[in-house]
C-alpha cells in the first residue's frame, strides 16, 4: 500500500523567525525519523501564496498542519479546499516567556485554524508542543499510524464465508454498511462453496499443504488420519479463494456444518490464515475479523480471537477464549500449538494452546450500538503467563483498569459477546481511527 502524508508549517514573517526555524528544523526531523517517505517543504510556508504553491498537485492521505507562527485561518482553509484527508493540528509550545516578545503565538493560530476545520465539517487530531517532547513524539506516531489503517482499509476486501449461526447476527455484515463506513469491499460466499472445492483435492494435491500444516502445529499424528487430510483439503480451499480473490481478511461459518457436512473442524485451518497474515474469524463473525485486522495491522502480530468467559476478581483478569482457531505464532513456547479435538464435537483437529505472556495488550470490537450506528471498544492490559484454561486455545489478560467495571461495564452497555485481543498498546491508535472514521470510542 502507497501512503503520502504531507507536512504543512504554517505562519507569517512578522514574529520571531529564529525560534520559529529552530522548531521546523526540528519538526521535520522528527517527522523523517518517523517516516522517511513524508512530504515537506523546503522552507516554512509565510503566505497564503506559498501554502498554495506548496500544495499544487499533491494527493495525500493525511496532513500535519503546523502553526510555526501565528496564521489566519486563510491559511489552513487553502489546503482543506483541496484534500479531502485526516489531519493533525500541531501547535507550538512558546519558546521563551521572559516578559519581552511573543516569539511565535501559535496556540493563537490554533484557534484560527481549529475554527477552519471545524467549518469545513472535518475531524482532526491536535497536539499542543515541541518537537523532542514525548507526548507529542507519540502523538504524531499515532496519527500517522490511524491515517495509513484509514487508508488500508480502502483496499480491504473482507470475505463473509457463510451465514452466522442463530443468535449470532452481531456478526453479519452488509456491504453498503461496510462500503461507506470503512470503505471495505465485502465478499460473499457460501461455506458449501469451500467445503464443495475442498472435497475435490486428493491427496497428492495437499502434499504441501499437509507438510506446512506439520510445522506448525504438533501432534497431527495423535488425529485421524482422515481428519487430518481433510484438515488439509480445507486449508488449500481457503488459501486458493484468498489468494484468487485478494482477501486480507475474511469470517467463516464453522459449526455446525463443517463437522455435519464435511466431517472435519475448520478451526485450525483459520489460525494458519491468521498467522499468514489473513485476519480470520470464526462463528461468520466479520466484524470480529474486521477488528482482527485493524489489530493486526497496527502491531504487526496476529490478534487472538475469543469470548470473555471467565473473571477473577482477586487477580484482575478476564479470560477470553475459543474453541481452538488462535494464531500458532501466539502459542506458549514450551508447549507450542497443539493439535486436539473439539470440546464439544468430539473431532480434530483444533488448535489446543494457552497464550504466552505479552507485555501489553489491547482488546479491541468494532461493535454496533441499538440504533445500528458503529462504535469502538478499547481497553489496555497486560496477557498473562499462564497455561491453556480449557480445551480449544486462551489468553488471560489482567486489565489496566477493573477487570470487575470492566465486565459489568460491557455487559450493561450491550457490547458482543466476540473481542480481539491486539498484541501490543495501540489505543492512542484506535481513539485516532475512531475519530477520523467519526465513530464513537468507548474506553474501558
Amino acid at each position: 500500500m502507497s501512503f503520502s502524508f504531507v507536512y504543512i508549517p504554517i505562519g507569517v514573517p512578522t514574529y520571531h523567525l529564529e525560534s520559529a526555524q529552530k522548531e521546523f528544523d526540528k519538526s521535520v526531523a522528527l517527522l523523517k525519523s518517523i517516516d522517511n517517505g513524508v512530504i515537506v517543504p523546503d522552507e516554512m510556508l509565510l503566505s497564503v501564496d506559498k501554502v498554495n504553491t506548496f500544495t499544487e498537485g499533491k494527493s495525500p492521505d493525511f496532513l500535519i498542519v503546523q502553526n510555526v507562527t501565528f496564521a489566519n485561518g486563510a491559511y489552513i482553509a487553502e489546503a482543506l479546499r483541496k484534500f479531502d484527508c485526516p489531519v493533525l493540528l500541531w501547535t507550538l509550545r512558546e519558546p521563551v516567556i521572559d516578559g519581552t516578545r511573543l516569539r511565535l503565538n501559535s496556540l493563537t493560530g490554533a484557534y484560527s485554524a481549529g475554527n477552519v476545520l471545524t467549518a469545513f465539517n472535518r475531524p482532526f487530531e491536535y497536539i499542543f508542543g515541541s518537537a523532542d517532547e514525548e507526548k507529542v513524539i507519540s502523538k504524531v506516531k499515532s496519527s500517522i499510524a490511524a491515517a495509513k489503517v484509514k487508508k488500508a482499509l480502502k483496499s480491504l476486501n473482507i470475505a463473509q464465508i457463510g451465514h452466522t449461526p442463530q443468535g449470532f447476527g452481531f456478526g453479519r455484515a452488509l456491504d453498503m454498511e461496510m462500503l461507506t463506513t470503512f470503505g471495505a469491499g465485502l465478499v460473499s460466499i457460501e461455506a458449501r462453496e469451500l467445503i464443495d472445492k475442498a472435497k475435490t483435492f486428493t491427496e497428492n494435491d495437499i502434499k504441501e499443504y499437509l507438510a506446512d500444516a506439520k510445522t506448525r502445529i504438533r501432534g497431527l499424528e495423535n488425529i485421524a488420519e482422515n481428519n487430518v487430510l481433510d484438515f488439509a483439503r480445507l486449508y488449500r480451499a481457503y488459501d486458493e479463494f484468498v489468494k484468487e480473490n485478494n482477501i486480507g481478511a475474511l469470517s467463516s461459518r464453522c459449526w455446525p456444518d463443517f463437522f455435519t457436512a464435511f466431517g472435519t473442524p475448520v478451526c485450525s485451518v483459520l489460525g494458519i490464515l491468521n498467522d499468514l497474515g489473513v485476519a480470520s474469524a470464526c462463528e461468520a463473525d466479520t466484524y470480529g475479523a474486521l477488528s482482527m485486522y485493524i489489530s493486526t495491522f497496527l502491531t504487526g502480530k496476529s490478534a487472538f480471537f475469543g469470548d470473555p468467559v471467565s473473571m477473577d476478581e482477586k487477580e484482575n483478569t478476564v479470560t477470553f477464549w475459543h474453541c481452538g482457531m488462535a494464531a500458532c505464532s501466539l502459542a506458549r513456547e514450551d508447549t507450542g500449538a497443539c493439535a486436539g479435538l473439539h470440546c464439544n464435537r468430539k473431532i480434530g483437529p483444533t488448535l489446543e494452546f494457552g497464550c504466552k505472556a505479552e507485555s501489553e495488550v489491547t482488546i479491541f470490537r468494532v461493535g454496533k450500538k441499538a440504533d445500528g450506528t458503529f462504535r469502538l471498544f478499547v481497553a489496555g492490559g497486560e496477557a498473562l503467563d499462564k497455561p491453556q484454561q480449557f480445551y480449544g486455545t486462551s489468553i488471560v489478560v489482567k486489565t489496566d483498569n477493573s477487570a470487575e467495571a470492566f465486565v459489568n461495564n460491557s455487559i450493561k452497555d450491550g457490547w458482543e459477546p466476540h473481542f480481539a485481543v491486539a498484541m501490543g498498546n495501540i489505543t492512542d491508535e484506535l481513539k485516532a481511527l475512531g475519530n477520523m472514521l467519526g465513530l464513537e470510542v468507548a474506553v474501558y
